[in-house]
Formats: structure tokens, sequence, C-alpha cells
């Protein structure tokens, strides 16, 4: 389970330094960088922020090609933090994070629920 929780966090990742299109912005309030990365089709891959000194901060959200949500995530100054959600096909996956390592996994599909737990 942790394995496959681990690739999928390589691919969202990995989605990230893949794209060459997106677009910037400074949100004065937040006084963050505000992004969105883009597919080749032009629909949003990932939503997300950087601190000014480019660490990833905040909720990150990474879409399919056609749109829908796979991957929330929580950033903190860089570390993971938080719950984490990942979406395919009819399973829902759930990450916790605490100091920035796994702490438990739970799992749910339309007709069950399985949990799992690295301690």
């Amino acid at each position: 389970m942790k394995k496959i929780v681990v690739l999928l966090v390589m691919i969202s990742v990995g989605f990230t330094y893949a794209q060459e299109e997106r677009t910037l912005k400074l949100n004065k309030e937040k006084d963050l960088i505000e992004v969105t990365y883009y597919h080749d089709n032009g629909e949003v891959s990932q939503t997300g922020y950087y601190t000014v000194d480019g660490k990833l901060h905040g909720e990150w959200l990474s879409f399919c090609q056609e749109g829908n949500k796979m991957v929330s995530a929580k950033y903190y100054n860089g570390k993971k933090v938080g719950k984490w959600f990942y979406w395919s096909g009819n399973i829902l996956k759930e990450v916790d994070y605490s100091n920035n390592a796994i702490a438990s996994v739970n799992e749910w599909t339309s007709n069950k629920t399985s949990v799992a737990s690295n301690e």
C-alpha cells in the first residue's frame, strides 16, 4: 500500500516538472506566488502556491487531461502536511502526513472500506 501511495506522489510531482505551460501571479494578500500548470490540450494540470523563496505551500490540486481532479495535497513551507486525497475511478485514498511522513492511509471504494496504517 505504501508503495502505491509513493508512486502516486511521484507521478503527481512529476507532472509539475514535465509541464512547460504555466501562469504565475503574486498573491499580495497571502504573500505567495499562485501558479497554474496546463496540459498540452489546454486543460489545467495543477494549481497551487509557492512561497517567495520557492517552497510549495498551501493546497495543491492536480487534474487529469479531461479536467477531473486526481489529487488534493497540502504543504506547509515545503513540507507535506495534513490529509492528501487521491481519486482513481471509484477509489478514493486518503493519506495523512505527520512530520512530513506518511502516518496512515485509508482507502474507500463504492462497496467497501479498507484501512492501512504506517506506524
